[in-house]
């Protein structure tokens, strides 16, 4: 299995960038893993809020993969402890025979298209982060389902 990790528009914050990067250095031991950058559509007055992640739920389609399991990043998922979310990330392991692809959408969320082809929702929590900051929390608690998976010293109930 393989890890692909979406999300719409550059990580700009230099401290963002720096803990997104030893997370993701780090991920590269337990995993084949990618980062997919979808770009920023420029919002303005001529493109609708609803337009916009029309937009970017085609680009993030064109990305994803026919067998391809798909998490959304999303406020009305479902809410894992970390332990919880190691366990989920160690059953997809052995039944998913591709890609793990998890994303995180624009300013005004996931266009319908995009809702209808997940398989699934998954909340990081009942706050509203940043979409760099989540970046960042994503990966490192990403990170931390495989150090408990892998039974080592990081995480501490």
């Amino acid at each position: 299995m393989k890890i692909q990790f979406m999300a719409v528009g550059k990580t700009t914050t230099a401290y963002l960038q720096q803990g997104i990067k030893i997370y993701t250095d780090r991920l590269s031991h337990y995993i084949p893993f990618e980062t997919t950058i979808i770009p920023d559509i420029k919002s303005s007055k001529s493109i609708s809020e609803q337009r916009q992640k029309e937009l970017e739920g085609q680009a993030m389609l064109q990305r994803i993969g026919n067998s391809d399991y798909v998490v959304l990043l999303d406020e009305k998922g479902h809410r894992f402890t970390s332990r919880q979310f190691a366990a989920f990330i160690e059953k997809k392991m052995l039944t998913l025979p591709q890609r793990l692809t998890f994303i995180i959408g624009g300013p005004y969320g996931f266009s319908t298209d995009v809702y209808n082809r997940a398989n699934q929702l998954i909340s990081l929590s009942d706050m509203t982060f940043s979409h760099e900051m989540v970046r960042l929390f994503f990966v490192e608690q990403l990170y931390r389902a495989f150090t408990i998976i892998g039974g080592e010293p990081y995480h501490h109930d």
